[in-house]
C-alpha cells in the first residue's frame, strides 16, 4: 500500500519520503510506500491537481493507493482571496478549495505553514553551531511567517556565516537529521497531516 504525494518542488521531492516514513512506518504493521510527484510550482499544482489525482486513482496500481496527498507551502501562492490574511484563514480556505476542486474522498490537501523549512526550526540543534549561534530567540516554527518566511530566514542567517544556504543539499541533510516526532510535537499543522496519513494507512490495514 502507498500514498501518492503531490508537491510543488524538487526539495520536497527529495526529502519528504524518508522524513515521513520515519514517523509512519514504526506505527504500522508493514512499511507504507510514498510515491512523490513534483509539479514544478504552485501554478502547475493549481492547474493540474484535479486531473493528476483522477489519473492516479484510475491507474494500474489504483488498488494499492491509500490516498493522494496534496502539499503546498502556505507562503508563495497568490491564489488566496483578498480577505484571507492569516495563516489559519488561508490554510482552511486552501484545504476546502482544493478538496472541492479534486472532488474525491481519496484526496487530502495540506499546507506547510509557512514553508516546509519551518519544520527544521523545531530542533535548532540540527544546524551547524555557527548557524545556531546566530538565530537568537526564535518563534514557534509555524509562526515564522509571511513577512520573513523560514526559507528567507535560513538564507539570511547562512549568509552571515559567509556561505549560502543550499536548499537542495543543506535542506536534504538537515531533514535527514531531524526527528519527525520532534517536528510534529512543535508544528501542529504538520502533526495534523501525519495523523491523517496514519489514520488512513491504519484503516487500509484492517
Amino acid at each position: 500500500m502507498k500514498f501518492v504525494m503531490v508537491v510543488e518542488g524538487r526539495t520536497e521531492g527529495n526529502i519528504l519520503k524518508p522524513f515521513l516514513k520515519r514517523w509512519l512506518d514504526p506505527q504500522l504493521s508493514r512499511p507504507v510506500g510514498i510515491d512523490v510527484k513534483m509539479l514544478d510550482g504552485h501554478g502547475n499544482f493549481l492547474r493540474q491537481i484535479a486531473t493528476r489525482t483522477a489519473n492516479y486513482l484510475r491507474g494500474r496500481d489504483e488498488q494499492e493507493i491509500i490516498a493522494v496527498i496534496g502539499l503546498l507551502d502556505l507562503y508563495g501562492p497568490d491564489f488566496y482571496p483578498a480577505d484571507k490574511n492569516s495563516a489559519a484563514e488561508r490554510y482552511e480556505w486552501g484545504v476546502d478549495h482544493f478538496e472541492n476542486v479534486v472532488g474525491s474522498d481519496r484526496f487530502r490537501m495540506f499546507f506547510a505553514v509557512h514553508e516546509i523549512e519551518a519544520w527544521l526550526f523545531s530542533d535548532p540543534a540540527i544546524f551547524p553551531r555557527n548557524v545556531q549561534d546566530l538565530f537568537g530567540a526564535l518563534r514557534p516554527p509555524e509562526q515564522i511567517n509571511f513577512n520573513r518566511p523560514p526559507g528567507h530566514l535560513l538564507k539570511e542567517t547562512y549568509r552571515r556565516t559567509n556561505r549560502e544556504y543550499r536548499k537542495t543539499l543543506d535542506g536534504s541533510q538537515l531533514f535527514g537529521n531531524l526527528d519527525p516526532a520532534v517536528a510534529a510535537d512543535k508544528c501542529p499543522y504538520l502533526r495534523r497531516m501525519l495523523n491523517t496519513m496514519l489514520d488512513l494507512a491504519q484503516a487500509k490495514e484492517t
